[in-house]
């Protein structure tokens, strides 16, 4: 039970999920210790250096966690890795003496942490996978609706709200293709000692057996270290990790931003889930406010500025370490990752329970739609040889006409405006007039790519079935 008479950070019990808490968790953080200090004793077993019987002991105590005497030994020592070879030691009476041996506390921590981020990037993966499948099923529900596009939040020209979709899934396929690279790519420190040149293993095992010494840890693991490390290893590692996130955070910014504006009354077009019971405004009882793309459009923000820290933390560690990116890295890590956590989870809510008002959508649609006709007529009466500039201007003025009845509270009028035109009727039939004012056919082959790329998703995704 969470102890709320204090300060408790959100990332602990309001944002993410409980798999990715688990992951950051100091029970897992600890047991990943553990199990780092069996396979390094497991492998030294190998080179005569531990016994069988030392390793069973270790493998036999490695998830027996005690957090409150690792803590107090912390207390005494101040050093909290130091802290925890104690407390397994102290559970260990045959094997104790063997724990980190030869090793340094990054040998420990950083493959540690390699192995975390590996295993966040596979969750956020895995999540992200299932987002994009519902999005693709929304992309093909909705290929062939017709919506109003904007551009410089202008009505613009017909699209349709599946290709709509289809934009912001590819922002969002892309970000999972990113990430994919990045948690293929991740690799520990490895067991190079204190400044990496690895002279206390050297010592322990002779300089010619440390390629199979560090390459029989590499197997253990299941992760390839970097070659070539300080005492730690590279911090554009994590520079790299947090970039992807920070790059699926803007797509995800992106699909938020766009429905809180289709969510505003003047359009409302979209609808994100709103319970039953749900209070939009203490104030305002009426309120009905997206709080869920608001949401993601927050921690997204957040999100955002964390690569800088990583980039300082890779930048500035002078010579073979400093201590300077120890503490924020205990939150930036895991922070960026349940923020992304958070991100997905809430972008599936609304994907999911989003509802389509598709009266407003008509209403949007007939209200813009016939400015779109210019380009059409523009393009057909240049044609029949009639001159481009006047045709412009003609048009120009009809539409700002259209455009005072729209203010005015009347219908638009321009579609009738160019049919009973002299200048437009002299150059082609009234039929041939009315054809170009049909905008519902001026969509291009948006349907047809929205649903081809629907498919390419579930192509593309389906790596993590």
């Amino acid at each position: 039970m969470a102890d709320y008479s204090g300060y408790l950070s959100p990332y602990s019990w309001r944002y993410g999920t409980d798999e990715m808490r688990r992951v950051w968790s100091e029970v897992h953080k600890r047991e990943l210790w553990r199990s780092l200090w069996v396979s390094l004793a497991r492998v030294e077993m190998g080179c005569g250096l531990t016994t069988a019987a030392q390793v069973a002991e270790l493998e036999s105590k490695a998830r027996d966690i005690d957090i409150e005497r690792s803590l107090a030994i912390e207390a005494e020592i101040r050093h909290d890795l130091m802290a925890e070879i104690k407390a397994f030691a102290e559970q260990c009476p045959t094997a104790g003496g063997v724990i980190h041996l030869g090793a340094t506390s990054m040998d420990i921590e950083d493959n540690a942490d390699a192995l975390r981020i590996r295993e966040s990037l596979a969750l956020v993966r895995s999540r992200l996978a299932g987002l994009l499948r519902s999005l693709a099923g929304i992309i093909r529900k909705y290929a062939d609706l017709p919506v109003m596009a904007f551009t410089h939040l202008q009505p613009a020209e017909p699209t349709t709200f599946g290709y709509r979709c289809a934009v912001w899934a590819q922002d969002i396929l892309t970000a999972f293709e990113d990430l994919g690279i990045i948690q293929a790519s991740i690799r520990g420190k490895g067991f190079k000692g204190a400044v990496g040149t690895s002279a206390s293993y050297a010592e322990l095992i002779g300089a010619e057996r440390l390629p199979a010494f560090e390459a029989a840890l590499e197997a253990e693991l299941g992760i390839g270290f970097f070659p070539v490390t300080t005492q730690t290893c590279s911090r554009l590692q994590e520079y790299k990790a947090l970039s992807a996130l920070a790059e699926l955070g803007a797509a995800l910014h992106k699909m938020a931003f766009d429905l809180r504006v289709l969510q505003s009354p003047p359009i409302g077009e979209v609808a994100e889930p709103f319970a039953k019971k749900q209070v939009g405004s203490s104030a305002m009882p009426f309120k009905r406010n997206p709080i869920d793309a608001e949401k993601i459009d927050s921690l997204a923000r957040l999100l955002a500025s964390y690569p800088q820290v990583a980039w300082s933390n890779a930048s500035l560690s002078l010579l073979e370490r400093t201590l300077d990116d120890s503490a924020n890295r205990r939150t930036t890590l895991p922070e960026a990752f349940l923020i992304a956590d958070e991100l997905i989870k809430t972008a599936r809510k609304i994907v999911d329970g989003m509802t389509l008002d598709e009266a407003a959508i008509a209403k949007t649609y007939a209200c813009y739609a016939p400015f779109a006709c210019t380009e059409r007529v523009l393009m057909a009466m240049a044609k029949t040889g009639a001159d481009r500039q006047e045709t412009h201007e003609r048009l120009r003025n009809l539409a700002l006409a259209a455009w005072a009845d729209i203010r005015a509270g009347r219908e638009n009028g321009l579609a009738a405006a160019i049919l009973d035109d002299e200048f437009f009727r002299a150059q082609m039939g009234e039929r041939e007039l009315a054809g170009l004012m049909d905008i519902g056919a001026y969509l291009g082959d948006a349907p047809a790519r929205a649903r081809a790329f629907a498919e390419e998703i579930e192509g593309r995704t389906a790596v993590l079935d």
